[in-house]
């Protein structure tokens, strides 16, 4: 019988530019036994890629890639040794694929889960009965909303989703400061001591094994039937073994408020050592690459920098990667793991807002650079509309909490658990990025213009549903160059806005929202009433399908939510018009 500690994990490696469909599935067995045997459509895969090995448990990376056809198809895979079966949906050649968006994925506060409206896994519970019809419950009930995907593809054997994009936080380490005494002993310390605080070689191993075992723990829990049971744990590893995922991290994926402390508490030596092993562990298990393939950052020494921004050495991941035909297609010459990859007449940009963050920079010069490139160059021709995807891990456009930012700013904050302060700083929105924010409104509208495209920019981490805008006003016609929708979605576990105080803090929100927010002189930001809905704001946990429709006339991308309440989920329909050609 086959032991698995974690997985399988799917993850889309690209190739569909040339009609293939890259995939590969990540888990984690026993180091002392041979390999298991992964099959696909009843044949036995090539031999697994080892990413790593820690204490006992090898994990592996098999390869499930495959042809895109005329048809979009269903592929099976299994795992000798476990009575239980998988599938993923392969959308046809050059078709667009269907999308769900989720983000924060677990807990700030163990207390978290005292707030919930329904069990821990209920969003889950949700998006899987929507994806996937084998996983229902006997007594399941569809809405309206659903009938139209049951009509659409259910009935022809197909799950609803080719991809899912994980924005952010798929993990939350917060607990490492109590789970580890030393570290909890050491929030105690003054503050010189904290930034002076040596790191032994036990304390490092101690850190290593949590961020390693942390994965374990929370993407295969112990209260997670074992797969092949007749009652299945409808949760976020069921999810992650039925659709392939694009993941990119947040500051939880780390630690609570990562980029956001002060500088000096950003290169002592306990946050380098955190962020060296929680940069490893994203590095094996969301983007599925060998531990031995990551070089380290380095910080560059050829100019005199300010500690307050660190500019680190780019890497030629071209370079790093180029025996791995799996590899994901990382942008050269930046130090971070920012991404794209082109579907059919969809394009995703991924982007790293977590390596080179601080008070004052949310990405570096190469790493805007490398993007820019891409950007300008790296998107193929489309015979048909093309839409870009911006993934943002933190909001472009969220309602401004100015006076909360001058409090902040006059009384000063430096606590490692104090998540309200870094939460701030955290914003595209917060004034020491505004800045940084023009310009990547003005880059995302320089490409719409000149690619004739439409922009979206997904988002997540405030864990509310949201709908915003952002425009030129220095023009009549309202098109693809002159108007960038945002559309926000989370959380997917954490709880929302729930609490008395988080409930007054929402009121202020939408209060806020009907404000637009004056970026330049011909450039506003504006938060929209929530559709469906007489709010701004949504506080629910949700989940995001978007879907590009087929109508030759000029396809629209379908956005919809879907969120929790206290008796069934809701449906909020959003239409975002394609490019007039």
């Amino acid at each position: 019988m086959t032991k698995l500690y974690l997985g399988p994990v799917l993850s889309f490696r690209g190739g569909a530019e040339k009609g293939e469909w890259k995939v590969t599935a990540m888990i984690a067995a026993d180091g002392n036994k041979s390999f298991p045997v992964l099959k696909m459509d009843g044949k036995a895969t090539p031999a697994p890629k080892i990413l790593f090995e820690h204490r006992g448990k090898v994990f592996l990376r098999y390869d499930l890639s495959c042809k895109q056809q005329k048809e979009e198809r269903k592929v099976e895979y299994c795992i000798d040794g476990i009575d239980e079966v998988w599938h993923f949906t392969v959308p046809a050649r050059g078709e667009a694929p269907r999308m769900v968006y989720v983000s924060c994925n677990g807990f700030s506060d163990a207390n978290g889960i005292r707030k919930l409206i329904k069990g821990e896994n209920a969003v889950w519970e949700d998006l899987l009965c929507n994806h996937d019809k084998a996983v229902r419950p006997k007594d399941y009930r569809l809405d309206k909303e659903q009938l139209w995907h049951e009509m659409h593809t259910h009935e022809k054997g197909l799950q609803r989703f080719h991809l899912m994009v994980m924005g952010g936080d798929q993990i939350y380490f917060d607990p490492i400061w109590d789970d580890i005494k030393l570290l909890k002993k050491w929030i105690g310390l003054p503050r010189k001591e904290q930034l002076k605080y040596t790191v032994s070689a036990a304390l490092e191993r101690k850190i290593e094994d949590y961020y390693i075992d942390f994965y374990l723990s929370r993407w295969l829990p112990n209260n997670h039937a074992p797969w092949g049971s007749v009652h299945k744990t409808l949760d976020s590893a069921h999810g992650m073994a039925r659709i392939p995922t694009i993941m990119m991290w947040d500051d939880h994926d780390i630690f609570d408020g990562w980029g956001s402390h002060s500088p000096e508490m950003q290169r002592s030596p306990l946050f380098q050592c955190l962020f060296y092993h929680a940069r490893r562990a994203f590095w094996i298990f969301q983007m599925q690459q060998a531990a031995d393939q990551l070089p380290e950052l380095k910080l560059r020494t050829d100019v005199n920098m300010r500690i307050d921004d660190p500019i680190f050495e780019p890497i030629r991941w071209s370079e790093v990667l180029k025996s791995d035909k799996l590899a994901l297609p990382l942008f050269d010459n930046q130090p971070g793991f920012s991404f794209a990859h082109t579907v059919g007449p969809i394009s995703l940009l991924v982007a790293d807002l977590r390596t080179e963050r601080s008070h004052e920079q949310i990405m570096g010069p190469e790493t805007w650079r490398s993007m820019q490139q891409w950007l300008s160059s790296g998107i193929s021709e489309c015979p048909t509309d093309r839409h870009l995807l911006f993934v943002s891990s933190v909001p472009v456009m969220h309602p401004k909490l100015s006076l909360a930012e001058i409090l902040m700013d006059n009384l000063g904050y430096d606590h490692v658990l104090d998540s309200s302060a870094d939460d701030l700083k955290d914003h595209w929105s917060n004034d020491d990025h505004e800045g940084e924010r023009k310009r990547l409104i003005e880059t995302l509208f320089k490409t719409a213009q000149e690619k004739r495209m439409r922009v979206t920019v997904l988002s997540g981490d405030v864990h509310v549903a949201a709908w915003g805008v952002v425009y030129r006003t220095d023009v009549d016609n309202c098109d693809c160059s002159t108007q960038i929708q945002q559309l926000t979605s989370s959380a997917v576990v954490h709880p929302s806005l729930v609490s008395v105080m988080e409930r007054l803090f929402c009121q202020m929100l939408n209060s806020l929202a009907k404000k637009k927010q004056k970026l330049d002189v011909h450039l506003e930001a504006e938060m929209m009433l929530f559709p469906a809905s007489n709010r701004y704001i949504m506080p629910a946990r949700n989940w995001l399908a978007l879907e590009l429709d087929a109508n030759p006339d000029g396809r629209k991308l379908w956005a919809s939510w879907r969120c929790e309440t206290k008796g069934e989920f809701t449906n909020h329909l959003l239409a975002i018009e394609s490019v007039k050609r």
